[in-house]
């Protein structure tokens, strides 16, 4: 197989590094995910990734906390998951570094585009952690920011479905999976598949994305790899 793209941006969600368990850290789903990471990393491919916080903490969790505080704490929650990842990653041989959007110089770097580009160059997966760095943006907005900042070929976002449908499909049978979207039926038929403010940063930018179904055998490579008919293409 034959990578189609040079540099990528792929979107995990925290709850996918969880599994059947919903919380916490599933270290057989990391070790299926960090395999895949290398493999197209192997191939020529610059990785970037950004990692959601939800199997740690997901927006109030039912209470009456404010809202700026409980983001900054889901910040932190993707810190975790970065860290994680990123020594599985090198336990595999391959260099990384994490980058936040906030300072934990102890931690990680702070984010800086020149660097990051500079890891890219060196052969290593770079790790943008701390979302945006700001409350009331989600991760997908910043793995969209990201993307668009690294010039990435194509915002990877893999999802516990294997694409974008009309309706529900755990709960519509019927319901019909789309090939392919634009970013404007996105934001007009609204679509709750990505943030809105992510769509439109792509759309913007001209920064493509694949929503994918993570759970899929091998499918980060299939998906760098350009396969046709996995997951649903967004497009300008």
């Amino acid at each position: 197989m034959q990578p189609k793209y040079k540099r990528v941006l792929l979107k995990l969600s925290g709850e996918a590094l969880a599994g059947d368990q919903h919380f916490g850290l599933n270290h057989e789903v990391i070790a299926g995910v960090v395999e895949q990471i290398v493999e197209i990393h192997n191939m020529g491919v610059e990785v970037g990734l950004v990692i959601g916080g939800g199997n740690f903490w997901r927006g109030r969790q039912g209470t009456n906390m404010d809202r700026t505080t409980a983001d900054h704490m889901g910040m932190l929650a993707t810190v975790m998951n970065s860290l994680a990842m990123m020594d599985a990653i090198e336990q595999r041989g391959v260099p990384v570094r994490i980058q936040t959007a906030l300072d934990m110089i102890s931690l990680a770097e702070p984010f800086i585009l020149r660097k990051a580009l500079r890891h890219f160059e060196m052969g290593r997966i770079v790790i943008f952690a701390c979302g945006t760095g700001n409350p009331y943006c989600s991760t997908d907005t910043a793995a969209a920011l990201r993307a668009c900042e690294i010039d990435a070929d194509m915002l990877l976002m893999a999802k516990n479905v294997d694409g974008i449908y009309d309706s529900d499909p755990k709960t519509n049978p019927f319901a019909k999976k789309y090939e392919s979207l634009k970013y404007a039926d996105i934001l007009n038929r609204g679509l709750k598949v990505i943030d809105f403010t992510a769509a439109t940063m792509c759309m913007e930018n001209n920064v493509p994305t694949l929503a994918f179904g993570l759970n899929e055998e091998n499918a980060i490579v299939r998906a760098v790899c350009g396969e046709e008919g996995l997951g649903t293409i967004i497009s300008v």
